[in-house]
């Protein structure tokens, strides 16, 4: 019996397990899959919990039900990857007896069984990233994490902020992004728009000055995005503070600050601080010496690993150049399923994956934005995925692409996770004739 061993059950994990155990033998392959949470969040929906728009209901599953029959679900921590022996070590996770509290805040326990380990035929790392908040002096070590510092991707940090924002009287509201790349690429230009609306509901609006800071020259690194983008910033009044990279937080004085030459320091002041922290991937995959200076897997255009040939990996733990929205890892977890089911039986992989995203860009107002681009084609204008009827409309602020986006949360727990069919093709169209008219 060969194994197929899966670190990480998010989105990415959870697609190519399902989809993989529609591909491979039962009787000769092994699918396992390793994660350290017996929930599996709905990342995309905590942007709606600040605003009191989601519950934690609305995005927390049981993990074991989102995955096929056949798949070994382990609640473990993994410790080590030993890619030259090809076994992982793990530390599974015992869970407490009901009624018992678990030692910390985790609502896992972190009672541990002793270590073992599991060997592997194939591996994917779908380890995803996360917010590393102690990367920048003074964001978490000075004593205003959370409390007027907070982040929103994390269920911790998006409940704390729902509360701060519920309480917020007026003031300077900032949002500023550390550096890229980072999970959820439009995420922050959700979150300045929601709470523009936000406040417009509350009758406080033109109490609370919004201001948007970013490494990048804009709103967005893409240029046609960010021209319609800087547009609606500034018909809601949303400043852009450009080119400011995040060195320091002072949060003694509530105020930003970006390193000058002699000492010439660039300061943007806050009441309260939404902040998209650095982002890392997986301290394993570091330690284990096969991701880059930020734990990322370095992947070719098939997903495999470009430097040990039986690894593979999906979405956010990859250094795939695209960017690190939900839609890459759905793309990629095509593409890998495909090469990874040629790989094993000994035939030429038949998909290159070119960086392929989507994104809804909620705006107020009960309207979105929609931008379909590749890691080396612009946001074009026209109407998706069918380029005659839509339904939804590319770089257009409308009311159904916000129909889109709130129905997304079904189509990914019953069509999306499962690894079924969805009619949008993985690989940019730049050929379509939805984009015909922005030549």
């Amino acid at each position: 019996m060969k194994t197929l061993l899966i670190l990480g059950a998010g989105t990415g994990g959870t697609i190519v397990a399902n989809k993989m155990a529609k591909k491979l033998d039962p009787r000769e392959w092994q699918i396992t899959i390793v994660d350290n949470d017996e929930r599996h969040i709905y990342q995309p929906g905590l942007l709606f919990i600040p605003f009191g728009t989601y519950t934690e209901a609305d995005v927390l599953k049981p993990r074991k039900p989102t995955l096929n029959k056949n798949i070994r679900l382990l609640q473990a921590t993994v410790d080590h990857i030993d890619h030259a022996s090809k076994k992982v070590k793990i530390t599974p996770r015992t869970a407490p007896a009901p009624g018992a509290a678990a030692p910390s805040d985790n609502p896992q326990s972190e009672i541990r069984n002793p270590q073992f380990e599991l060997p592997y035929d194939q591996l994917v790392i779908g380890l995803g990233c996360d917010i590393a908040p102690e990367e920048t002096p003074g964001m978490k070590d000075g004593g205003k994490w959370h409390k007027n510092i907070f982040d929103y991707y994390t269920l911790k940090g998006a409940l704390a902020l729902r509360d701060a924002l519920k309480n917020f009287q007026g003031g300077r509201l900032v949002l500023n992004i550390c550096e890229f790349p980072y999970k959820c690429p439009v995420a922050p230009l959700e979150f300045v728009f929601l709470a523009d609306y936000y406040f417009k509901q509350r009758g406080i609006r033109d109490k609370v000055q919004i201001t948007f800071v970013t490494p990048s020259s804009g709103p967005f690194t893409k240029p046609v995005a960010n021209a319609k983008l800087s547009g609606m910033f500034a018909e809601k009044n949303i400043a852009v503070e450009a080119y400011f990279d995040t060195h320091e937080v002072d949060s003694e004085n509530n105020k930003l600050i970006c390193y000058g030459e002699a000492g010439k320091n660039r300061e943007v002041p806050y009441d309260l601080l939404v902040t998209i922290p650095v982002n890392k991937g997986a301290d394993v995959v570091g330690r284990s010496g096969m991701g880059d200076f930020s734990n990322y897997v370095l992947v070719t255009e098939t997903t495999q690993s470009a430097d040990f040939p039986d690894v593979w990996a999906i979405g956010d733990a990859a250094n795939s150049k695209a960017t690190k929205a939900g839609s890459t890892a759905h793309f990629m977890a095509d593409i890998m399923t495909e090469n990874l089911e040629a790989f094993i039986h000994g035939k030429p992989m038949p998909k290159k994956f070119d960086g392929h995203t989507n994104c809804f860009i909620e705006s107020g107002h009960g309207k979105a934005l929609l931008i379909d681009y590749s890691t080396t084609q612009e946001p074009l204008p026209g109407k998706y995925p069918y380029h005659l009827v839509g339904p939804c409309t590319l770089l257009g602020d409308t009311r159904i692409n916000h129909w889109g986006k709130l129905a997304f949360r079904w189509l990914y727990w019953h069509m999306l996770l499962p690894g079924r069919w969805l009619p949008i093709s993985t690989k940019f169209r730049k050929s379509w004739p939805h984009y015909k008219e922005a030549k």
